[in-house]
């Protein structure tokens, strides 16, 4: 009996010199926050489609979870422009296609660094819903052929294509730094990619595209404050 509360007290010291050590040099951290920025976006069409990229405006919502020391998750809620704007080159012609997702990333969160500054890596899966589909042209998209001038040998389905799947996934991956300027108040800077795996357009073989998923560069400046 004797030795049993021996063994017993022996492993109630330990437990309270691990927890002792592990809240020295760690302890769990909740932050909640904002962020907004510009994007830069355009799709990956097969068969190809002449197109450069077109600016938009993301904004939204973050919160922060670390458990452990260099590890933590992020969850985010963001309304993102992405889309298209076709390359007419030296023809004066423009049309872009602005579509609007509020979107969910679930990402993991790597960081490291000093007390005031730390530099994170954030990698993980993204969902979206296409709240909105906008069309900006300079000419009769629906009726290329009573264009006059319009460019010979170019791809046109596209321009007029309705949008067949409005729910979009895919994968996102950002670097950046934050910085502190309180226990409790810091501000990050982040660049992102996203690579969207799902096609606003249908992509059976009977289709005309095989594949049209989005991908956009993300630059955003987000506020975090920590609640515990």
């Amino acid at each position: 009996m004797k030795k049993l509360r021996l063994l017993i007290s022996a492993c109630l010291f330990a437990a309270a010199v691990v927890s002792s050590v592990a809240q020295r040099y760690y302890s769990p951290d909740f932050s909640i926050g904002i962020k907004g920025g510009a994007t830069l976006s355009q799709m990956s069409f097969m068969p190809t489609v002449r197109q450069k990229m077109t600016e938009g405006m993301t904004f939204g919502v973050m919160a922060r979870y670390t458990e452990e020391k260099l590890f933590g998750l992020i969850a985010e809620l963001n309304v993102t422009q992405r889309g298209w704007k076709e390359d007419y080159e030296e023809h004066p012609f423009s049309y872009s296609r602005r579509l609007t997702y509020i979107q969910l990333p679930l990402l993991t969160h790597i960081y490291f660094g000093s007390r005031h500054m730390k530099c994170f890596v954030n990698l993980g899966p993204e969902v979206g819903l296409m709240l909105h589909d906008r069309i900006k042209a300079n000419f009769n998209y629906a009726d290329v052929s009573s264009v006059s001038g319009y460019p010979a040998n170019r791809r046109t389905e596209q321009l007029d294509m309705k949008i067949a799947n409005r729910f979009d996934y895919g994968i996102a991956g950002g670097v950046g730094c934050e910085f502190f300027a309180h226990r409790r108040h810091s501000v990050m800077l982040e660049g992102r990619f996203y690579y969207g795996l799902g096609n606003i357009f249908n992509a059976t073989k009977a289709d005309v595209f095989s594949a049209s998923r989005g991908m956009s560069i993300e630059i955003t400046l987000g506020y975090f404050f920590r609640v515990i």
